[in-house]
Protein backbone atom coordinates (compact mmCIF):
# COMPACT_ATOMS: atom_id res chain seq x y z
CA UNK A 1 0.00 0.00 0.00
CA UNK A 2 1.01 3.39 -0.97
CA UNK A 3 1.75 6.41 1.59
CA UNK A 4 -1.16 8.33 -0.28
CA UNK A 5 -3.43 5.42 -0.07
CA UNK A 6 -2.27 4.88 3.77
CA UNK A 7 -3.40 8.40 4.29
CA UNK A 8 -6.72 8.21 2.25
CA UNK A 9 -7.27 5.05 4.98
CA UNK A 10 -6.62 7.18 7.90
CA UNK A 11 -8.47 10.38 6.99
CA UNK A 12 -11.41 7.90 6.23
CA UNK A 13 -10.77 6.25 10.02
CA UNK A 14 -11.35 9.73 11.09
CA UNK A 15 -14.26 10.41 9.40
CA UNK A 16 -15.73 7.63 10.90
CA UNK A 17 -14.68 8.71 14.36
CA UNK A 18 -17.03 11.21 15.75
CA UNK A 19 -14.29 13.14 17.83
CA UNK A 20 -11.78 13.42 14.20
CA UNK A 21 -14.90 13.88 12.05
CA UNK A 22 -14.86 17.76 11.21
CA UNK A 23 -11.02 17.97 10.58
CA UNK A 24 -11.85 15.01 8.27
CA UNK A 25 -14.09 16.40 6.16
CA UNK A 26 -12.40 19.43 5.90
CA UNK A 27 -9.34 17.27 4.64
CA UNK A 28 -10.87 15.65 2.48
CA UNK A 29 -12.54 18.30 0.67
CA UNK A 30 -10.01 20.52 0.39
CA UNK A 31 -7.38 16.93 -0.94
CA UNK A 32 -10.48 15.33 -2.82
CA UNK A 33 -8.45 15.91 -6.38
CA UNK A 34 -6.20 14.42 -4.69
CA UNK A 35 -6.97 10.82 -4.65
CA UNK A 36 -8.09 9.54 -8.26
CA UNK A 37 -10.00 6.35 -6.27
CA UNK A 38 -11.93 8.28 -3.39
CA UNK A 39 -15.33 8.11 -5.16
CA UNK A 40 -15.06 4.40 -4.65
CA UNK A 41 -13.49 4.31 -1.50
CA UNK A 42 -16.73 6.70 -0.10
CA UNK A 43 -19.04 4.68 -1.57
CA UNK A 44 -17.56 1.02 -0.55
CA UNK A 45 -16.30 2.01 3.16
CA UNK A 46 -18.57 0.55 5.67
CA UNK A 47 -20.40 3.37 6.92
CA UNK A 48 -19.14 6.57 5.53
CA UNK A 49 -22.19 7.05 3.49
CA UNK A 50 -24.01 6.98 6.81
CA UNK A 51 -21.78 9.49 8.08
CA UNK A 52 -22.43 12.09 4.93
CA UNK A 53 -25.96 11.70 5.11
CA UNK A 54 -26.19 12.46 8.85
CA UNK A 55 -24.09 15.24 8.62
CA UNK A 56 -26.87 16.98 5.55
CA UNK A 57 -29.95 15.82 7.77
CA UNK A 58 -28.22 16.92 10.85
CA UNK A 59 -28.49 20.99 9.62
CA UNK A 60 -32.38 20.16 8.37
CA UNK A 61 -33.74 21.66 11.63
CA UNK A 62 -31.55 24.80 11.40
CA UNK A 63 -32.84 25.72 7.85
CA UNK A 64 -36.40 27.07 8.66
CA UNK A 65 -36.55 29.35 10.81
CA UNK A 66 -32.77 30.19 9.43
CA UNK A 67 -30.66 29.44 12.07
CA UNK A 68 -27.48 27.87 9.98
CA UNK A 69 -23.81 29.22 11.27
CA UNK A 70 -21.25 29.94 8.79
CA UNK A 71 -19.35 26.96 10.64
CA UNK A 72 -22.14 24.44 10.11
CA UNK A 73 -22.69 25.64 6.49
CA UNK A 74 -19.19 25.00 5.83
CA UNK A 75 -18.92 21.34 7.61
CA UNK A 76 -22.08 20.38 5.80
CA UNK A 77 -20.60 21.89 2.20
CA UNK A 78 -17.54 19.47 2.80
CA UNK A 79 -20.08 16.83 3.25
CA UNK A 80 -21.70 17.87 0.03
CA UNK A 81 -18.29 18.20 -1.56
CA UNK A 82 -17.63 14.76 -0.98
CA UNK A 83 -20.76 13.67 -2.30
CA UNK A 84 -19.99 15.28 -5.44
CA UNK A 85 -17.03 13.10 -5.84
CA UNK A 86 -19.15 10.39 -5.75
CA UNK A 87 -22.15 11.84 -8.03
CA UNK A 88 -19.32 12.87 -10.97
CA UNK A 89 -17.54 8.75 -10.70
CA UNK A 90 -18.77 6.55 -13.61
CA UNK A 91 -18.59 3.30 -11.12
CA UNK A 92 -20.31 5.27 -8.36
CA UNK A 93 -23.13 7.12 -10.05
CA UNK A 94 -25.45 4.45 -10.61
CA UNK A 95 -25.54 3.34 -6.85
CA UNK A 96 -25.65 6.84 -5.86
CA UNK A 97 -29.10 7.35 -8.02
CA UNK A 98 -30.27 4.31 -7.11
CA UNK A 99 -30.12 5.15 -3.38
CA UNK A 100 -32.01 8.55 -4.41
CA UNK A 101 -29.43 10.75 -2.23
CA UNK A 102 -29.61 13.73 -4.09
CA UNK A 103 -32.99 14.32 -2.95
CA UNK A 104 -31.05 14.69 0.48
CA UNK A 105 -29.90 18.54 -1.07
CA UNK A 106 -33.38 19.78 -2.18
CA UNK A 107 -34.10 21.05 1.54
CA UNK A 108 -31.30 22.89 0.54
CA UNK A 109 -31.85 24.06 -2.62
CA UNK A 110 -35.65 24.94 -1.51
CA UNK A 111 -34.31 27.95 1.13
CA UNK A 112 -34.35 31.33 0.53
CA UNK A 113 -32.59 33.21 2.68
CA UNK A 114 -29.90 35.33 1.25
CA UNK A 115 -27.04 35.27 3.82
CA UNK A 116 -23.41 34.17 3.03
CA UNK A 117 -23.92 30.55 4.95
CA UNK A 118 -26.93 29.69 2.86
CA UNK A 119 -26.17 30.54 -0.52
CA UNK A 120 -23.27 28.86 -0.33
CA UNK A 121 -25.05 25.87 1.21
CA UNK A 122 -27.40 26.29 -2.16
CA UNK A 123 -24.56 26.53 -4.21
CA UNK A 124 -22.82 23.38 -3.18
CA UNK A 125 -25.95 21.18 -3.65
CA UNK A 126 -26.00 22.87 -6.78
CA UNK A 127 -22.54 21.42 -7.53
CA UNK A 128 -23.80 18.23 -6.85
CA UNK A 129 -26.65 17.91 -9.13
CA UNK A 130 -24.33 19.89 -11.87
CA UNK A 131 -22.08 17.00 -11.12
CA UNK A 132 -24.84 14.25 -12.38
CA UNK A 133 -26.06 16.10 -15.41
CA UNK A 134 -22.62 16.69 -16.60
CA UNK A 135 -22.16 12.91 -17.38
CA UNK A 136 -25.31 13.38 -20.47
CA UNK A 137 -26.62 10.05 -19.21
CA UNK A 138 -30.41 8.85 -19.36
CA UNK A 139 -30.47 7.29 -16.01
CA UNK A 140 -29.72 10.95 -14.23
CA UNK A 141 -32.44 12.53 -16.48
CA UNK A 142 -34.56 9.96 -15.74
CA UNK A 143 -33.83 10.39 -12.20
CA UNK A 144 -34.40 13.82 -12.09
CA UNK A 145 -37.39 14.77 -13.80
CA UNK A 146 -40.41 12.91 -12.10
CA UNK A 147 -38.54 15.12 -8.96
CA UNK A 148 -38.53 18.88 -7.88
CA UNK A 149 -35.41 19.82 -9.65
CA UNK A 150 -36.80 22.18 -12.27
CA UNK A 151 -39.08 24.10 -10.06
CA UNK A 152 -35.98 24.34 -7.79
CA UNK A 153 -33.52 25.40 -10.49
CA UNK A 154 -35.75 28.00 -11.24
CA UNK A 155 -36.78 29.24 -8.19
CA UNK A 156 -32.48 29.96 -7.68
CA UNK A 157 -32.48 31.20 -11.62
CA UNK A 158 -34.87 34.22 -9.97
CA UNK A 159 -33.33 34.97 -6.92
CA UNK A 160 -30.32 33.35 -6.24
CA UNK A 161 -26.49 34.92 -6.73
CA UNK A 162 -24.90 34.97 -10.54
CA UNK A 163 -22.94 32.02 -9.93
CA UNK A 164 -25.79 30.15 -8.29
CA UNK A 165 -28.08 31.21 -11.36
CA UNK A 166 -25.37 30.50 -13.24
CA UNK A 167 -25.30 26.79 -12.33
CA UNK A 168 -29.05 26.46 -11.87
CA UNK A 169 -29.08 27.67 -15.79
CA UNK A 170 -26.59 25.24 -16.77
CA UNK A 171 -28.51 22.06 -14.99
CA UNK A 172 -31.90 23.39 -17.01
CA UNK A 173 -29.51 23.29 -20.25
CA UNK A 174 -28.45 20.20 -19.89
CA UNK A 175 -31.72 18.51 -18.79
CA UNK A 176 -33.11 20.18 -22.08
CA UNK A 177 -30.04 18.46 -24.28
CA UNK A 178 -31.98 14.82 -23.94
CA UNK A 179 -35.38 14.75 -26.29
CA UNK A 180 -36.99 13.19 -22.87
CA UNK A 181 -36.13 16.90 -20.89
CA UNK A 182 -37.21 18.82 -24.06
CA UNK A 183 -40.63 17.48 -24.22
CA UNK A 184 -41.04 17.33 -20.32
CA UNK A 185 -40.55 21.49 -20.22
CA UNK A 186 -42.92 21.78 -23.03
CA UNK A 187 -45.41 19.14 -22.47
CA UNK A 188 -47.65 22.07 -20.84
CA UNK A 189 -48.00 25.71 -22.04
CA UNK A 190 -47.88 25.79 -17.90
CA UNK A 191 -44.57 24.29 -17.64
CA UNK A 192 -43.04 26.02 -20.51
CA UNK A 193 -44.17 29.87 -19.80
CA UNK A 194 -42.71 29.05 -16.04
CA UNK A 195 -39.41 28.35 -17.64
CA UNK A 196 -39.41 31.10 -20.21
CA UNK A 197 -40.92 33.67 -17.39
CA UNK A 198 -37.79 33.15 -15.90
CA UNK A 199 -35.28 33.04 -18.92
CA UNK A 200 -36.94 36.11 -19.66
CA UNK A 201 -36.02 37.98 -16.25
CA UNK A 202 -32.72 37.22 -16.08
CA UNK A 203 -31.93 38.59 -19.73
CA UNK A 204 -33.84 42.07 -18.55
CA UNK A 205 -31.86 41.74 -15.47
CA UNK A 206 -28.15 42.64 -17.25
CA UNK A 207 -26.85 39.22 -16.90
CA UNK A 208 -23.25 37.95 -16.87
CA UNK A 209 -21.53 36.91 -20.54
CA UNK A 210 -21.54 33.24 -19.16
CA UNK A 211 -24.91 33.13 -17.64
CA UNK A 212 -26.42 34.91 -20.82
CA UNK A 213 -24.65 32.10 -23.01
CA UNK A 214 -26.37 29.20 -20.92
CA UNK A 215 -30.30 31.17 -21.57
CA UNK A 216 -29.74 31.92 -25.04
CA UNK A 217 -28.57 28.26 -25.73
CA UNK A 218 -31.66 26.59 -24.00
CA UNK A 219 -33.87 29.03 -25.95
CA UNK A 220 -32.58 27.23 -29.16
CA UNK A 221 -33.12 24.19 -27.66
CA UNK A 222 -36.36 24.64 -26.60
CA UNK A 223 -37.41 26.10 -30.21
CA UNK A 224 -36.35 22.75 -31.51
CA UNK A 225 -39.54 21.79 -30.15
CA UNK A 226 -42.59 22.73 -32.67
CA UNK A 227 -44.92 24.22 -29.70
CA UNK A 228 -42.47 26.01 -28.31
CA UNK A 229 -40.96 27.68 -31.67
CA UNK A 230 -44.32 29.12 -32.02
CA UNK A 231 -44.68 30.61 -28.40
CA UNK A 232 -41.00 31.61 -28.52
CA UNK A 233 -41.96 33.72 -31.65
CA UNK A 234 -44.00 35.71 -29.04
CA UNK A 235 -42.33 35.67 -26.26
CA UNK A 236 -38.45 35.64 -26.91
CA UNK A 237 -37.54 39.07 -24.84
CA UNK A 238 -36.76 42.16 -27.13
CA UNK A 239 -33.40 42.79 -25.83
CA UNK A 240 -32.42 39.48 -27.19
CA UNK A 241 -34.34 40.90 -30.65
CA UNK A 242 -31.95 43.86 -30.74
CA UNK A 243 -28.50 44.77 -29.95
CA UNK A 244 -28.75 45.19 -26.27
CA UNK A 245 -25.76 42.18 -26.41
CA UNK A 246 -23.87 43.46 -29.42
CA UNK A 247 -20.67 43.91 -27.24
CA UNK A 248 -21.14 39.86 -26.66
CA UNK A 249 -22.11 38.70 -29.92
CA UNK A 250 -18.61 40.65 -30.99
CA UNK A 251 -16.58 39.35 -28.60
CA UNK A 252 -17.88 35.54 -29.42
CA UNK A 253 -19.10 34.85 -33.14
CA UNK A 254 -20.22 31.66 -31.50
CA UNK A 255 -22.48 32.80 -29.61
CA UNK A 256 -23.65 35.32 -32.48
CA UNK A 257 -24.10 32.09 -34.33
CA UNK A 258 -26.51 30.39 -31.91
CA UNK A 259 -28.57 33.99 -31.83
CA UNK A 260 -28.88 34.34 -35.18
CA UNK A 261 -29.64 30.22 -35.33
CA UNK A 262 -32.70 31.21 -33.00
CA UNK A 263 -34.00 34.06 -34.73
CA UNK A 264 -34.50 32.37 -37.63
CA UNK A 265 -36.41 28.91 -36.55
CA UNK A 266 -38.41 31.42 -34.62
CA UNK A 267 -38.96 33.47 -38.03
CA UNK A 268 -37.83 36.97 -36.80
CA UNK A 269 -35.70 37.75 -40.24
CA UNK A 270 -36.05 41.64 -39.06
CA UNK A 271 -34.38 41.03 -35.85
CA UNK A 272 -32.50 38.84 -37.78
CA UNK A 273 -30.67 41.17 -40.39
CA UNK A 274 -31.03 43.90 -37.77
CA UNK A 275 -28.11 42.04 -35.16
CA UNK A 276 -26.45 41.08 -39.14
CA UNK A 277 -25.79 45.07 -39.62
Amino acid sequence: MGSSETELLQMILDLLNHNTRESALMDLSKRRDSFPNLATVLWFSTGVMSVLLQEIVSVYDLLDPPHLTSAASNRVCNALALLQCVASHPETRPHFLNAHIPLFMYPFLNTVTKSKSFEYLRLTSLGVIGALVKSDEDEVINFLLPTEIIPLCLRIMESGTELSQTVATFIIQKILTFDKGLHYICATPDRFYAVCSVFGTMVNDNPSFRLLKHIIRCYLRLSEHAKARDALSQCLPPSLRDKTFQKFYDSDTNLKQVILNLLTRIGDLEAYQRLCN
